[in-house]
């Protein structure tokens, strides 16, 4: 390329041009590597420190008690006559940091929840009722997502637990304690002639299961359709005559858990059907109180479990002269529930937690000596009463000053 250019610049052409060399091979350098990128320096491991918890809110200066109750419906009537007790109870034991919000729960389950979200918008530290078992059910799910210990008033023991206690009367205790004074007076074969609803048969069976452990035996149990008129065929059932002591109806103590007329008529029959109550003790449970047995000579010497008379008949008086009438049976309940909260709230630090609910040592309230139970139920103290013909009972044996330890 270069030897060309120059001839053409001279004019000479002697001779053909020489045949232009091929042109050489391009060969391209090999590609540099890239250089390496260098690998970013380690960072400073940094662990971030977890938030600050936030304080805990300081305490309320008062403390709270909801009060579910029906107040409204069908059983508004002894609904207000708990309400009226827990006013008593608030006038007579709390201070001024303690405060009572009523909540109306018509006595039905779905009021009952609707009452719980009223008095969940500003979360009690207590809640007092509400009344029926089905009603303490529907509000039971409420009660422990919100961490709300709930001291129902039902005598139903199938809704307690974790967190929901029960201060109702319980069946069960109320038989095994008079058997268990029957068995001390020397009457350790026990039958038991019950209506056969829930009530009765809660008390046969459970008073079958402490046999044993009371030193009885439960020889014969009868149940009987609460609607019928003969009484008959279960007492005949029930009756097991030995020819070689015809005056032996097989027992010689008879529990009969019911109430009422029906009562009554119970106990009229069995001098009828080969029963003498001036020889077989008849005994009952806390139903008797409000069945004037009195009225009913076969009744009179019988034996039942009740609240230490003292107690409760002053309770008895001050509600009439608070309220100028005399409170339903179960008024009580409302005053002890409500007097327990405002001794709770009176403690510093201020404490409604399981331990100081379930005290071994228990809470003397108008019903006599009471404590909460682990299992949500509540064990009591009852004195033994006696049915006169005068129609007041006699109290023969005092209700329990204080409870054994737990296990003894």
């Amino acid at each position: 390329m270069f030897a060309a250019s120059l001839a053409a610049c001279s004019g000479i052409s002697s001779r053909p041009a020489p045949t232009k060399p091929p042109p050489a091979p391009v060969v391209e350098a090999p590609a540099q590597p890239e250089p390496p990128v260098p690998a970013p320096a380690p960072q400073p491991t940094v662990t971030a420190e977890p938030a600050p918890a936030p304080p805990p809110p300081p305490p309320k200066p008062y403390a709270t008690a909801a009060l579910l109750l029906p107040l409204t419906g069908q059983a508004a009537l002894t609904g207000n006559a708990l309400f009226n007790a827990a006013q008593l109870a608030l006038f007579e034991v709390a201070d001024q940091k303690f405060t009572l919000l009523p909540y109306d729960t018509k006595g039905t389950a779905e009021g009952a929840v609707a009452a719980m979200h009223q008095a969940l918008a500003n979360p009690p530290d207590i809640i007092i009722g509400p009344l029926f078992a089905a009603e303490v059910r529907a509000v039971t799910p409420l009660a422990r997502d919100a961490h709300v210990p709930v001291i129902a008033l039902s005598s139903d023991a199938t809704v307690a637990g974790e967190g929901i206690y029960t201060l109702g009367f319980l069946p069960g205790p109320q038989a095994i304690r008079v058997v268990t004074f029957a068995a001390r007076r020397g009457h350790r074969r026990v039958a038991v002639l019950a209506p056969g609803d829930e009530y009765g048969k809660r008390v046969a069976e459970q008073t079958l299961n402490a046999a044993d452990r009371l030193g009885v035996a439960v020889v014969s149990t009868q149940y009987y359709d609460e609607s019928a008129g003969d009484l008959a065929g279960p007492i005949k059932h029930m009756v097991k005559v030995d020819p070689a002591n015809p005056g032996d109806p097989g027992f010689d103590a008879l529990l009969l858990p019911d109430t009422g007329a029906r009562l009554r008529q119970v106990a009229s029959s069995l001098p009828l059907l080969g029963i003498d109550p001036t020889k077989v003790k008849l005994l009952g449970t806390m139903l008797w109180d409000d069945a004037n047995p009195g009225s009913e000579p076969a009744l009179n010497g019988g034996w039942y479990p009740a609240p230490p008379s003292a107690n409760h008949m002053s309770f008895l008086d001050r509600y009439a002269k608070a309220f100028g009438s005399k409170p339903t049976g179960i008024a009580s309940l409302a005053y002890d529930a409500t007097a327990l909260a405002a001794v709770l709230a009176k403690t510093q630090p201020r404490d409604f937690g399981a331990a100081a609910l379930t005290s071994p040592a228990g809470f003397a309230g108008v019903d006599g000596l009471f404590r909460l139970l682990a299992d949500g139920t509540a064990e009591r103290g009852y004195a033994i009463d006696e049915v006169t013909p005068a129609g007041a009972p006699t109290e023969i044996d005092p209700a329990p000053a204080s409870f054994p330890a737990p296990g003894s």
